[in-house]
């Protein structure tokens, strides 16, 4: 677990990237922000987590399987960190913020993650403030 990062992750950079050719300025680990989100689009308020499928348990997703060794503490530390996501999603949301989750599988196709970033940024009625 020592080789886990918070920042700087694969699927992070890529959404970055992503981000960078559809011509969005954004700002990196909103510290200010609560919740200190992946990336951060002031101009819009919109806030931007890039999730590992595993740690915060993505739906149907082949990569949120379970350990088959120390499973209390396993489902403990899933169910408190899907409880933390709701809750500082909720805790944005309630402040004026757009929440968008990226899912770590979303990051493996470019050509789809330009899409769902698209489709994500234009449901959020993109709003100077």
């Amino acid at each position: 677990m020592s080789r886990i990062r918070s920042s700087n992750t694969t699927p992070e950079r890529i959404v970055r990237s992503v981000l960078h050719e559809l011509k969005y300025r954004f700002r990196l680990h909103g510290k200010k922000v609560f919740g200190n989100p992946d990336v951060i689009l002031p101009k819009y308020n919109i806030a931007i987590f890039v999730h590992g499928c595993f740690w915060h348990r993505h739906k149907g997703c082949k990569y949120a399987y379970k350990p088959k060794t120390r499973v209390a503490f396993w489902n403990k530390k899933f169910r408190d960190n899907v409880k933390r996501d709701k809750k500082v999603a909720a805790t944005l949301i309630k402040a004026g913020w757009n929440v968008i989750v990226i899912w770590e599988d979303e990051t493996e196709d470019r050509e789809g993650l330009k899409r769902i970033l698209k489709s994500r940024l234009a449901g959020t009625q993109l709003r100077r403030v």
